[in-house]
């Protein structure tokens, strides 16, 4: 198989930005590594399924190890595997607490750690972590102190690593949106949720694919958290 086409890794893609960011990629002509616990197989020649916990270092290695062996490259890691609990602080378990770790930071440390090691081969990549604009503005109402202590550890990591890979031709970057319009949010919810954000409404799935989309042309730009939030980052 020819290895002139870029490849793409994708954590979280089984539904939501992550399959759309998926389709996203593949209109861009890139081969696609698509992750994520409960992901179904495909025909497409292009898409290699890893079915599997991000927050497990095996999942990673597989996604690699098999990338590399059947598209020979890796140009980009999307890092959006995620999960959200909204709780009173004094309300979280331990439970809560080690699963939100789990998939939020050990899932970006494996697979990060093992995709730059590819890249430094190549001298070129492109790293890119979806976290939250919470982490910036809380808002009152929406209890978020775990995503806060692991989205908001990736945006000070995308800065760290931008800066330790900047001459190795590697950028890292983080799209870091408002309240999207996806699964996660229920339609009786966006009458509540729309005037959280300045422009008065949520957001779509599309307004964040076309933000890493446009981190990825985008050869300037490094150590980036791209707000794509409504304005919710900049105040109320």
């Amino acid at each position: 198989m020819s290895i002139d086409r870029k490849v793409a890794i994708i954590t979280g893609a089984s539904q939501g930005i992550g399959a759309a960011l998926v389709n996203g990629y593949l209109d861009r002509n890139y081969r696609v590594i698509a992750t994520a616990r409960s992901i179904k197989p495909t025909n497409n020649p292009d898409v290699l399924v890893i079915p599997g916990d991000i927050g497990e270092r095996e999942t990673a290695e597989r996604a690699i190890s098999e990338g590399v062996a059947r598209f020979g490259r890796i140009d980009t890691l999307v890092n959006n595997a995620g999960i959200f609990i909204a709780k009173p602080f004094t309300q979280y378990t331990e439970a809560d607490f080690t699963a939100v770790l789990r998939t939020n930071t050990a899932g970006f440390f494996h697979i990060t750690q093992l995709v730059l090691a590819e890249m430094e081969k190549q001298g070129s990549g492109h790293i890119v972590q979806i976290t939250t604009s919470l982490v910036d503005h809380a808002i009152d109402g929406v209890p978020s102190v775990l995503a806060s202590l692991t989205k908001g550890g990736l945006n000070a990591a995308t800065k760290s690593l931008a800066i330790e890979y900047a001459k190795r031709g590697i950028r890292v970057n983080a799209v870091s949106p408002g309240i999207i319009k996806s699964s996660m949010h229920p339609v009786e919810t966006h009458a509540a949720f729309g005037p959280l954000h300045p422009v008065g409404h949520m957001g779509e799935v599309s307004d964040i694919v076309e933000a890493v989309l446009y981190l990825e042309t985008a050869s300037f730009v490094t150590g980036e958290i791209l707000h794509v939030d409504g304005g919710q980052s900049a105040g109320h």
